[in-house]
């Protein structure tokens, strides 16, 4: 059976950046809650574009024309609102869930997609046109794309990487605990059982990782937890947080970074670094992160160093970081 390339979220995003210089309409194919919309806004922002979110599967045949008007005895359309106006500023017209469309839907896309233009209407210049889809494996709302509209689009196929969600995780506060519970359990990140509605996904992790932080811990959202990410990743992630208590070590350690003890146990190790790295912006933090490089497993000690620079690059001139770099360069080639 052909397997279709795919492409990690950051490396979609730079493609995207690429193909925005171009008019040929894009298609993002990827199970739900993987993040193409979010991919989407965040290539469009980069470049100061407005994204015009239109979901097809809303739409009825005829939306995508307007209404007609009489002027001067002849009938005129007016395109509906929702399409960029001539007077715009460029943007991004999304097409999300084009393929959970009716085909009758689908084929009012025909001339939008390839022409940029509906009856009357034209796309108005410097608006790009990116698509997004799931896949019928997903277990989705779908209808088969037809060959005519598949044909108007690039194709791309996006997949969930653990490692390219971990950077992502970093920047957007994602929760300390969710963090290092999917280092250890990283296959976890999009995992769904057939018999449940809430299934485990980058949305939905970013979800649980919000409840967590308001309800203050897993414990306190044990019965909130499991409709979101589903009963087994639940239960699994509850048992971390109370197998890797990090509080008490994470206190120790910065008031004593050189004669603290070190946790052992791989689980207690994530969760110390993904705490500390998550509080990389802190002064404190990073004084005694330096200091604790050379007491850490390497592989454990790098993904620390990594996430302290990406929330505050001066790191680099850390003392304790440039001795753990003249030793183990080799990890950051």
């Amino acid at each position: 059976m052909r397997e279709d390339p795919v492409m990690k979220a950051q490396r979609m995003i730079t493609v995207l950046e690429r193909l925005l210089e171009q008019n040929w309409a894009v298609f993002i194919w990827g199970a739900p809650g993987t993040g193409k919309s979010s991919i989407v806004r965040e290539v469009a922002a980069s470049r100061g574009l407005e994204v015009r979110d239109l979901r097809a599967s809303l739409l009825d045949p005829t939306d995508l024309r307007g209404i007609p008007m009489i002027h001067d005895g002849k009938a005129q359309w007016c395109p509906p609102v929702f399409l960029p106006g001539p007077d715009e500023k460029p943007g991004v017209l999304f097409l999300d869930e084009i393929n959970a469309a009716a085909p009758l839907v689908q084929a009012g896309m025909y001339q939008l997609v390839l022409d940029r233009r509906v009856g009357e209407y034209e796309l108005p210049a410097g608006w790009k046109i990116i698509a997004a889809g799931n896949r019928k494996e997903d277990r989705a709302v779908t209808f088969r794309l037809s060959s005519a509209l598949a044909n108007r689009f690039i194709h791309l196929n996006l997949d969930v990487d653990a490692g390219d969600w971990q950077n992502w995780a970093l920047a957007h506060n994602v929760h300390p605990v969710v963090r290092a519970f999917l280092h250890v359990r990283h296959e976890l990140l999009y995992s769904r059982a057939p018999d449940e509605a809430a299934f485990a996904s980058p949305r939905s992790w970013e979800m649980a990782s919000d409840v967590i932080r308001d309800f203050g811990s897993c414990q306190a959202a044990a019965d909130v937890l499991p409709g979101i990410i589903g009963s087994g990743p639940a239960i699994e992630l509850g048992t971390f947080e109370r197998n890797a208590d990090v509080a008490a070590e994470l206190e120790a350690i910065l008031a004593d970074p050189e004669g603290a003890p070190v946790p052992e146990a791989l689980d207690r190790l994530w969760a110390l670094v993904s705490f500390m790295g998550g509080r990389g912006k802190e002064e404190t933090v990073r004084r005694a992160a330096g200091k604790l490089l050379k007491r850490l497993p390497a592989d454990f000690a790098v993904v620390l160093a990594r996430d302290i620079l990406k929330v505050h690059p001066a790191f680099v001139r850390n003392p304790g970081y440039l001795t753990f770099m003249r030793a183990h360069g080799e990890y950051f080639a």
